[in-house]
């Protein structure tokens, strides 16, 4: 499937989305999200998915200037619009995924393009990337689940400095606040991202898929429901063929060889 907005790559069971409207800082349009959210059903036999962004920057946000047809997401109709029938989805896609997510944030990761940066397992972040909630900037709020991810991900106190500031959190002081997975030099942050991916698409991705949903609706349920899941989610992964690989390999005293399945 070929797109205009981005472009998917599927190599050594590693998926690569690169947001791909360089000219406009990547500003997710809802053409962009659309695209997104049907890039994500085809992953062919990805095990992990790596996202980042073409250009100086990694998503500068909604544009605001695009229109889909006669839809504009302007407004607090077409605001309200936009996200109910576009960005909301893609955000719940990215959170039901069953494989690991990787996003390698370079330059700007400003309003939905921030929620995107931060709805991976792993974010990277090159020292000239930053984390903008610029909502309060243009009389806005914040959205694309910021109001739930960043709280949870830094606490009260500096989520909030985040949202009704709307300061910029550059890379080393994200990580510092434990908002990112790492911080590196810009020069190295693909290289970072391909290396993370490879360890992680050799591991067993039935269990890594169940791990992170149950990582997201642990942050939302009480401790009885969050052993509940662990046990469903143990007895899925305990009957895949990474789980007899793993314990065969134990036994025989070798490195395991994972197929994913």
């Amino acid at each position: 499937m070929t797109y205009d907005t981005l472009t998917l790559d599927v190599t050594d069971k590693i998926a690569t989305l690169t947001l791909n409207r360089p000219e406009r800082l990547n500003a997710c349009s809802l053409g962009m999200a659309g695209e997104i959210y049907a890039a994500l059903d085809d992953l062919g036999d990805a095990r992990v998915l790596v996202i980042t962004g073409a250009g100086r920057a990694f998503s500068a946000g909604a544009d605001l200037q695009a229109k889909a047809g006669a839809q504009s997401i302007s407004g607090g109709r077409g605001s309200y619009g936009a996200l109910m029938q576009h960005y909301n989805p893609l955000m719940l896609k990215f959170s039901r995924l069953k494989m690991p997510v990787i996003t390698a944030v370079n330059g700007a990761a400003a309003g939905i393009g921030c929620s995107i940066a931060l709805c991976s397992d792993f974010a990277l972040a090159g020292k000239s990337g930053y984390f903008l909630q610029a909502f309060i900037n243009v009389g806005l709020v914040p959205d694309g689940g910021a109001s739930w991810v960043l709280p949870r991900l830094i606490g009260k106190a500096r989520a909030t400095q985040m949202m009704m500031l709307g300061e910029k959190i550059m890379g080393e002081q994200a990580a510092d606040w434990g908002l990112i997975y790492k911080c590196v030099e810009d020069a190295d942050l693909q290289a970072e991202a391909r290396a993370l991916a490879v360890r992680l698409a050799a591991m067993p991705t039935v269990a890594l898929g169940i791990m992170r949903q149950n990582i997201g609706a642990a942050l939302e349920s009480d401790f009885s429901t969050a052993l509940l899941r662990e046990a469903e989610g143990q007895w899925i992964a305990g009957d895949s063929a990474d789980a007899a690989e793993g314990t065969l390999a134990f036994i025989e005293k070798r490195k395991p060889v994972f197929t994913g399945k």
